[in-house]
């Protein structure tokens, strides 16, 4: 329970984070392409080192380096809280710069925070317990997703300063809970680092066709279907709900996202699972579509609400495949690399939501991004067909 706690005071932080980020970004500049760029220098040291990361979480203490990067992501919220409030009469020294620079530090700390944080959770559970855990687990990082944009658009009534000092204080709760944790850590024998190590994970997945298939699925899928990026741009100019409603949007894919936890920690998927996979993934494109087109807020809501629901889907499919098919020594890199799908799917699509709305319009870039996740859908079954046929996670 430590570990679920700590991840729930984490991840509402990072979200209060990114809110605070995008919307003082926007109020900055008023600009799609910053937007973007706030997503492409949090991925681009993600892309440089999260595999070197993967291989020091094989090699090395998992827990303490998610503490670690927790510790760093809070000291990043305290300098925006100075930045923002000013110190004596200065007033604010915030700029687009400092917004920049400091997404950059971010994907740095969440590039070593994700190979470990994901390698440790089968330290703490049997393996016929993984996925109803990891679904246990999403639930509760689903409820942070929901409170920490809601609770950041909240308190941005204040100034974006209440936002990052309550961002700090739940990275140092996170932190904590962490330092805390109790699990078994031996040792690996000593090992030069080479590039045959480092890169041990991208040979495993890609020997694996249902892995490469599956991870490389949520690359391309969110990649082009994603829409965070753009959607201060949706609350301020299209939906007209400002700041609060700017929260609420970005909490509306964790609340479907909880309920298909909730469902799936009580009925776990034992059959059919790569055809669920797939049928997900089309449903979020589809989603995605509806958004783009939608002028109503509760409209934009519901499509959003839904989409979250079948991303959890993908996502306790795909890391149950990951967690149940590596073995321990190696789980570390290949979460690495499953991180770097993650890390370009979600920042790397941010930049690109970002640059096709500065050239299409906001509109047309959700809407041409759905589209384009609903034909991977459809090419995934070709291309990846021992995906599409897989029955169970535990077995082939």
């Amino acid at each position: 329970m430590r570990m679920w706690f700590a991840r729930l005071a984490g991840t509402t932080g990072n979200q209060m984070l990114m809110v605070a980020v995008g919307w003082q970004m926007y109020e900055l500049t008023g600009s799609a392409w910053d937007l973007g760029l706030v997503g492409l220098l949090q991925f681009l040291p993600a892309l440089l080192l999260t595999l070197p990361a993967g291989h020091v979480a094989d090699r090395s203490h998992r827990a303490r380096i998610v503490a670690a990067c927790l510790l760093a992501q809070g000291l990043v919220a305290l300098v925006l809280t100075a930045a923002s409030q000013g110190l004596g009469a200065a007033g604010p020294w915030i700029s687009r710069e400092w917004l920049l620079a400091l997404s950059g530090v971010l994907g740095a700390a969440r590039a070593f925070q994700m190979p470990a944080q994901q390698a440790l959770t089968p330290m703490l559970l049997p393996a016929h317990l993984l996925p109803r855990g990891l679904a246990f687990s999403s639930a509760g990082m689903q409820t942070a997703i929901i409170g920490g944009p809601a609770l950041g658009g909240a308190l941005f009534v204040a100034g974006a300063s209440a936002v990052y000092g309550a961002c700090a204080l739940c990275f140092a709760m996170s932190c904590l809970m962490i330092l805390r944790l109790r699990y078994q850590h031996v040792p690996p024998p000593a090992e030069p680092a080479t590039l045959q190590t480092v890169f041990a994970g991208v040979a495993f997945v890609f020997e694996r066709k249902v892995l490469l298939g599956a991870v490389s699925l949520d690359l391309f899928a969110v990649l082009l279907g994603g829409a965070v990026a753009l959607l201060p741009m949706f609350a301020k100019d299209i939906l007209f709900v400002g700041p609060v409603g700017l929260g609420i949007l970005r909490g509306a894919p964790a609340v479907g996202a909880l309920l298909m936890s909730a469902v799936m920690t009580r009925w776990p998927l034992r059959r059919r699972v790569g055809r669920s996979l797939l049928i997900a993934v089309a449903v979020y494109g589809l989603c995605m579509v509806v958004f783009g087109l939608s002028s109503s807020f509760a409209l934009s809501l519901l499509a959003l609400a839904i989409s979250g629901g079948a991303d959890t889907v993908s996502v306790v499919v795909r890391q149950t495949l990951v967690q149940i098919e590596t073995p321990d020594a190696m789980r570390g890199r290949v979460s690495a690399v499953n991180s770097v799908f993650i890390g370009a799917s979600n920042q790397l699509g941010e930049f690109e939501s970002g640059a096709s709305a500065a050239w299409l319009g906001p509109v047309a870039s959700v809407v041409l991004g759905g589209i384009g996740t609903l034909l991977v859908a459809a090419w995934w079954v070709r291309a990846f067909p021992a995906l599409a046929r897989r029955d169970r996670l535990d077995r082939p």
